[in-house]
């Protein structure tokens, strides 16, 4: 499993590396590869809203027997539970490696904010979809930009943050941090 993670990740860093020298110098590489991972599993999570809304959903209600979800609001859940995994291992691997939290800490500071990141996107899809009365496609999309904007300063200042403000890791070390290998 170890070889396949550092295949993946070697891999991933080849592919970045190709498209980072015309981005140098407007972005340093941390932000650049937050924009491409982040953006890769955007478009990735689009592409599955879009086609969980029109083609599994069909444009129909969910309905559980418990619970019914429109189907805007259930083609979101069905791009997180996919993108989820995705997304973490994506932060915690190639944008934000130098965090020293454990990774239990740091999955569930992840969970944090994606979960902060699902509520804006909800709450912005039912005055889009509802209120307003847009497409559900175009709203998931303008949705998404402010959600970008929440979900980066969050995951770079909580959950994969690196040392204090002076710059000094070790002084906000605590029994759940272990040393970077």
């Amino acid at each position: 499993m170890r070889k396949i993670h550092h295949k993946v990740r070697r891999s991933i860093f080849k592919v970045l590396d190709v498209f980072y020298p015309p981005f140098r110098r407007f972005m340093p590489l941390q932000t650049y590869h937050y924009a491409a991972c982040g953006g890769g599993n955007t478009v990735l999570s689009l592409l599955i809203y879009f086609l969980s809304y029109n083609f599994i959903l069909h444009k129909q209600v969910l309905d559980l027997g418990f619970i019914a979800f429109k189907p805007h609001i259930a083609a979101l859940f069905i791009a997180f539970f996919i993108t989820f995994p995705i997304g973490f291992y994506l932060s915690m691997f190639v944008v934000f490696q130098g965090s020293q939290l454990r990774r239990r800490i740091q999955l569930f500071r992840y969970f944090l904010v994606v979960m902060g990141s699902m509520t804006i996107n909800y709450f912005c899809l039912k005055l889009f979809v509802e209120s307003f009365g847009w497409f559900p496609t175009p709203s998931q999309i303008i949705t998404t930009v402010i959600v970008i904007c929440f979900s980066y300063i969050s995951q770079r200042h909580f959950s994969f943050r690196v040392g204090s403000k002076s710059g000094d890791s070790k002084s906000m070390r605590t029994k759940d941090q272990v040393p970077v290998q």
